[in-house]
């Protein structure tokens, strides 16, 4: 089967695909890429691949942001509320912006170009700690 909806997914994909999540526990394991790539291999789209990783991500930042404000909250002021409400619309309208382009370029054009990326800049790192490296 070919699943084209990520708001429809059926339980046991889904949680394949949080299963695949916790890959990227693991020191250099993408977390969008392990999840689209589970995706893909149990039938998802392309689109709804990485769609589908993003709703996933979006538990996992609440958490970091969650944690981030207990650990700091008495160093907050309540002139800081302001700023943070701030920033929180602001990577919100960005966020949206770049998940529908994002979207649509895969979309169109698959993952391909992402996959050579990582390659690229995976090389250039162990060379960069082979030549500086101690």
């Amino acid at each position: 089967p070919n699943y084209h909806d990520a708001m429809r997914l059926p339980i046991p994909i889904a949680v394949t695909m949080g299963v695949f999540q916790t890959l990227a526990l693991i020191p250099g394991v993408s977390r969008s890429g392990a999840t689209i790539s589970a995706g893909l291999l149990i039938g998802c789209d392309k689109r709804t691949a990485a769609e589908y990783s993003f709703f996933m991500a979006m538990p996992v930042m609440v958490g970091a942001f969650a944690l981030d404000l207990y650990k700091n909250w008495s160093m907050l002021e309540f002139d800081d509320l302001g700023l943070i409400a701030i920033g929180f619309v602001a990577a919100f309208i960005s966020a949206l912006i770049v998940v529908r382009t994002f979207l649509g370029f895969v979309s169109r054009h698959g993952f391909e170009l992402f996959a050579w990326w990582r390659l690229v800049v995976g090389a250039a790192a162990l060379a960069a700690a082979f030549v500086y490296g101690s």
